[in-house]
């Protein structure tokens, strides 16, 4: 293709996503790619937007949240708005995920003692039997 549109093909094999959730990004108003017939053609516009879904993604964004974010994008006032709002949602999920990662540090810790727990259980009767 050229640099200023890409097919769907080239946009999966860019970013590693299936054609069907380019389709999904595109239902869910996320892209909005031009259509030439049936074929979908992505710009450099269609390409940040997917960089930014992807990495709204992987921080646990929502993609309403996600939606959201990437309609600030066009309020002209420097991006202020979206950076403003960006960093609200980005303390809130910061939050959540430290909790999440609190929640798991203690569910180690106790499975680490069970196992313990159980080794030296298993010890002890292994060291009665062979006595």
């Amino acid at each position: 293709m050229t640099d200023d549109f890409m097919t769907i093909r080239e946009m999966c094999d860019e970013f590693g996503v299936t054609a069907r959730a380019l389709r999904f990004y595109e239902s869910k108003e996320l892209l909005a790619p031009y259509r030439e017939g049936q074929r979908r053609l992505y710009n450099k516009t269609d390409r940040a937007r997917l960089k930014l879904i992807l990495r709204g993604k992987r921080f646990g964004f929502s993609l309403e949240e996600i939606r959201q974010l990437l309609e600030l994008y066009n309020v002209a006032d420097s991006q202020h708005v979206q950076i403003r709002r960006t960093m609200e949602v980005g303390y809130r999920r910061l939050a959540d995920m430290e909790a999440q990662r609190d929640e798991l540090t203690a569910a180690i810790g106790d499975l680490k003692a069970r196992l313990e727990w159980g080794e030296a259980q298993l010890a002890k009767e292994d060291a009665k039997s062979a006595g």
